[in-house]
């Protein structure tokens, strides 16, 4: 596949002002040690700069938020023509937070709201008024004048809220919603045992689907850490059910762009505190540290990502499938499964057509 980088995700610090239960970077109140420096983050900015065409700078955390330099950052990457988003978990958000994301200028800010109530959504975030201050900061972003994006992380404990959570992201006046199919790393180990099924995906993802035709445009919903989500849509269509129509905004921001399943690699990569380059914040695996190399020769030449372009290496049925280059499978839980992230999506029930045929030969 010929890599086109859309996306970046900087994970700016590991600090955080919550204990979540899920966090796949561990974070926590104390100060992250090793961060790059304030300099090293604009060398790193001009860098991608110089081989994207405005690709989509999602500043993340941690909670970004509570690094002293992060308005001179995200400042120093608008100017330089990145567009900017902020992944928060919504609690820092005050009026004037607000007013001075909307000065840089931010393009969207997302907030994390895993629950449609206090009590859970307090207990799952670990301190108590979350969920009160995350809605306020939603608040404050909308007067601000700004885009406003509602992610939940989906798991056993909350995908019967679904519905609940739609609602409310649509309540809010948020412009899209982005449920986050669990990934268990980081903090999420410990919820191994509530990441959905095989059968729980397929049901979830098919739900989905039914969302976007109905709400026909008037919100955008994409399923994330869910690449399988491309083959179920293309299946649909193929049976007769009509292509949901994504947004009738005539403003639609590209990180709402449907365009493939696992982008690691190819269109997406993640940047921790300290520098390592990996094909995702999941991917556990390094592409090169950009303390050593420069963004691009890492993003060019490393072999984690020349390795995640060539669909002829993946393993398993993912390898065998009609549908992996608009899926390619979760290269993230296939490592956490295996130790291999060319190995087979583990979370996906769909049998190839190439591989069910071989094996019906085989037996015969």
């Amino acid at each position: 596949m010929n890599p086109k980088l859309q996306l970046v995700a900087w994970e700016l610090t590991r600090s955080c002002n919550l204990l979540c239960a899920h966090c796949r970077a561990s974070a926590n109140g104390i100060n992250s040690s090793g961060e790059l420096t304030t300099d090293e983050c604009y060398r790193v900015i001009d860098e991608i700069a110089q081989i994207a065409a405005r690709p989509i700078l999602i500043l993340t955390g941690g909670e970004p938020l509570m690094r002293p330099d992060f308005f001179e950052i995200a400042a120093y990457a608008a100017r330089k023509g990145l567009r900017v988003v902020v992944g928060s978990n919504g609690t820092m958000l005050s009026h004037e937070v607000a007013h001075r994301l909307k000065n840089i200028p931010v393009a969207r800010v997302s907030v994390s709201l895993d629950f449609p109530n206090a009590a859970e959504q307090d207990k799952f975030r670990g301190m108590p008024g979350a969920f009160q201050e995350a809605m306020d900061g939603i608040k404050h972003i909308r007067e601000a004048g700004m885009e406003v994006q509602v992610n939940s992380t989906i798991t056993k404990l909350n995908v019967h809220h679904l519905a609940d959570l739609l609602t409310l992201a649509r309540e809010t006046g948020a412009v899209s919603f982005h449920p986050f199919m669990l990934v268990p790393t980081g903090r999420g180990k410990n919820l191994e045992s509530f990441v959905l099924s095989s059968e729980e995906h397929e049901k979830t993802l098919n739900w989905f689907y039914d969302r976007q035709l109905e709400m026909g445009g008037s919100m955008f919903c994409r399923p994330v850490d869910a690449p399988h989500y491309f083959r179920i849509s293309r299946q649909r269509q193929k049976q007769g059910d009509p292509k949901p129509v994504l947004t009738q905004s005539h403003h639609g921001h590209p990180i709402d762009a449907l365009t493939r399943g696992c982008l690691a690699g190819t269109g997406f990569c993640f940047i921790s505190h300290k520098g390592r380059v990996q094909g995702c914040g999941y991917l556990d695996v390094s592409a090169g540290n950009i303390r050593e190399q420069s963004f691009g020769e890492i993003w060019h030449n490393s072999p984690l990502f020349r390795n995640l372009r060539d669909l002829s290496l993946v393993k398993g049925k993912c390898g065998a499938c009609e549908y992996k280059r608009i899926c390619g499978g979760c290269r993230a839980r296939a490592y956490e499964a295996t130790g291999d992230y060319l190995k087979e999506e583990p979370y996906c029930i769909y049998q190839p057509q190439l591989a069910h045929t071989r094996q019906k030969i085989a037996t015969v």
